[in-house]
């Protein structure tokens, strides 16, 4: 079930001059004599006043979306978030968008059960995926989505509190889908990377089915975008690059339409040796050269096979040793012993 909390704005009292465009008068004054006599504040409205409002006055779709048009504006030039902007009010307006998010959740209910949360790499892409399916399935526009801050989404007594746009609204438990737990499944990952931004130690833990939950409340709360991009090989950027509603689109659709792409595990690295046999032997060109000309480069190439064919090795071996001694301190640091961390 989704809720829409609406707009938290201050209090301003009821003003008494309010600006309000001919046109929208006879809608606003309707609209202020029913506060006043029921003992509701009118700027700004709560969108759950504007809803009890709606109820109280029935009338046909176009003359509830003429009153609501009238009550936004002069919030608008009030300097207000115009209260009939939240997802309540839209559903109210719209049976037809009320009933397609009635099917979406149900579609949603389904799917986010049998995303994967574990497994590399597609636990990964599979707690992202199952809380933009959870976020879609509550309303928002995939571009709200794509907006969205870590600061934006709030777990709190068994729901999630997000900001939609101009309000809040409040994502509460779903046949069988429970919010905060898809939530706190990402949160997890961004907080492991947080910590240890390190794709390969994330590997291992997501491969053996290991807990990041201790990693969840370390998360940041700050600006960053609350959802990335994710390469083939599990990587996100460096950079607070934020998913576009258009790929969060793509995305929502292919999971509902039975079409989520399959995540393969990436090939294993290995380390290859160079090699000279089959190389092919240049045409000699006819140019008159010193004797001592193919002595050099003989040596030259010599020397260059000799010192430079463990490379590769090399610069493999050090990545290694990194991960190695980044999974020993964090070990050392947040383990006593080495079960619990899994690695």
């Amino acid at each position: 079930m989704y809720v829409d909390l609406g707009t938290i704005t201050p209090s301003v009292g009821n003003s008494p001059n309010p600006v309000v465009p001919r046109r929208y008068r006879h809608d606003w004054a309707l609209f202020a004599d029913w506060c006043t006599a029921c003992d509701h504040r009118i700027l700004p409205a709560p969108p759950s006043v504007l809803a009890e409002f709606l109820a109280d006055h029935p009338a046909a779709d176009g003359t509830q979306r003429r009153r609501v048009t009238a009550i936004n504006a002069v919030h608008a030039r009030a300097g207000l978030p115009a209260p009939g902007r939240t997802e309540t009010i839209r559903q109210l307006l719209s049976t037809t968008r009320a009933d397609r998010l009635a099917r979406v959740g149900e579609r949603v209910a389904q799917v986010v059960p049998r995303i994967p949360v574990t497994g590399w790499p597609g636990g990964l892409f599979g707690r992202r995926d199952a809380l933009l399916l959870t976020l879609a399935a509550a309303g928002p526009g995939f571009e709200e989505i794509a907006r969205l801050r870590r600061t934006d989404v709030t777990a709190e007594r068994g729901a999630l509190v997000v900001k939609a746009g101009e309000g809040w609204v409040r994502v509460t438990t779903e046949s069988g889908v429970e919010p905060v737990v898809v939530y706190r499944n990402w949160v997890e990952v961004l907080g492991f990377l947080d910590r240890y931004p390190s794709t390969k130690l994330l590997a291992g833990r997501l491969d053996k089915g290991a807990s990041l939950s201790v990693f969840a409340d370390s998360a940041r709360r700050d600006d960053q975008s609350l959802f990335t991009p994710i390469d083939r090989w599990g990587h996100t950027p460096y950079d607070p690059t934020p998913l576009t509603g258009h790929s969060i689109a793509a995305l929502v659709r292919a999971h509902l339409t039975g079409q989520a792409p399959v995540h393969k595990r990436p090939p294993v690295r290995r380390p290859t040796t160079p090699s000279h046999e089959n190389a092919p032997v240049p045409d000699p060109a006819d140019v008159e050269l010193d004797q001592g000309y193919y002595d050099r480069g003989i040596a030259a190439r010599r020397n260059a096979h000799t010192h430079l064919e463990d490379v590769t090795d090399i610069l493999d071996g050090i990545e290694d040793e990194a991960d190695k001694l980044l999974a020993d301190l964090l070990t050392i640091l947040d383990y006593s012993g080495g079960d619990e961390l899994g690695l």
